[in-house]
């Protein structure tokens, strides 16, 4: 009884010193400095996005901005809005007397962001949903068809992945320049053409996720179906693509995301500026010669948000898709 009144008359700061053991202390600053790495860079580019220049570019870190500007959001879609655009070397010339310089201070700043965030979506949703129905095919003949070379071939399509982006992109554009000469079409300045590369890099990886799943679906309930009538087509689109979802939601999302976040084929095969996607965009945005951080930060703010509410609300299917397909059975 007396051992009961003790415990309760203990104040938080004890119970936490009885709790708190060196085991579980350095296991919460572990978890504590982890979650920090992931969540403040986000932070600081969201915050970024609504601090002034002076802010930004000042010798002491801001962490908070003195107040929610939203400037370089308007920059990015508004095409009424003009800003002033100093540059330093616009100062400097003036500062010295340069009156032989014309300069109009206040231009307009427009950057026409949203025809940016349509070609990267006409890139990546094609993608994501070609990727898925090829590599759903051929991973489906891989895990329940019969043939000579099956395992050599699912392990071979992964060799793609041994070399770096840059190293296959000059030969892929050879063969493509090749290609459209007998077809009639233009590499260069050509969304679909950005879509064939983006496959070539995302189907291998999808093609073995979906095949190591399909084998752990049980043959014994496409046997019924076929018994009961169904061609291989119909078993395929009613029975294993509802078993098989949370594995093609893992596909989807990742090839999505592949698509919408590369940079260097997308350098390489478009010129045109109304054609750029997000992060050619960005890139121009902060290579400019009066670069405004505040809408880099912006611009790379509405970049990240489509696939965080991805993951936020395919969580499920995508954990059980990537960890379903490790376990044979």
């Amino acid at each position: 009884m007396a051992a009961a009144i003790n415990t309760e008359k203990r104040t938080f700061i004890e119970h936490m010193g009885r709790w708190l053991t060196p085991t579980r202390f350095v296991f919460v600053l572990a978890m504590f400095v982890f979650w920090a790495m992931i969540i403040f860079p986000f932070y600081w580019m969201v915050s970024s996005s609504f601090k002034s220049g002076g802010e930004i570019a000042g010798r002491a870190p801001v962490f908070v901005p003195s107040e929610l500007r939203s400037d370089a959001y308007t920059e990015l879609v508004d095409p009424s809005a003009k800003y002033l655009a100093y540059t330093w070397d616009h100062v400097w010339y003036r500062l010295l007397g340069g009156y032989a310089v014309q300069f109009d201070a206040q231009r307009e700043r427009f950057q026409d962001f949203g025809i940016n965030i349509i070609n990267s979506m006409v890139v990546a949703i094609p993608t994501a949903l070609i990727a898925v129905i090829l590599s759903m095919l051929g991973a489906y003949a891989i895990a329940r068809l019969k043939f000579r070379g099956k395992d050599f071939m699912l392990n071979s399509v992964l060799l793609i992945y041994l070399f770096p982006g840059i190293l296959l992109i000059i030969p892929l554009f050879a063969m493509l320049a090749q290609v459209s000469r007998w077809i009639g079409i233009e590499v260069q300045d050509n969304l679909a053409i950005l879509v064939l590369t983006y496959l070539a890099q995302t189907l291998p990886v999808a093609l073995y996720m979906l095949a190591n799943y399909f084998r752990t679906i049980p043959d014994e309930i496409e046997q019924a179906a076929m018994i009961d009538g169904c061609t291989r087509m119909q078993v395929i689109w009613k029975i294993t693509m509802p078993l098989a979802t949370p594995a093609l939601v893992s596909v989807a999302i990742y090839t999505f995301m592949i698509a919408w976040n590369e940079f260097l084929y997308a350098l390489v095969f478009l010129n045109n500026r109304a054609l750029f996607t997000m992060p050619i965009k960005i890139n121009v945005i902060f290579n400019d010669p009066s670069p405004r951080m505040a809408v880099v930060m912006a611009a790379s703010t509405i970049m990240s948000l489509p696939v965080m509410f991805l993951f936020l609300a395919l969580e499920r299917y995508l954990a059980e898709g990537l960890s379903a397909g490790g376990v044979k059975g």
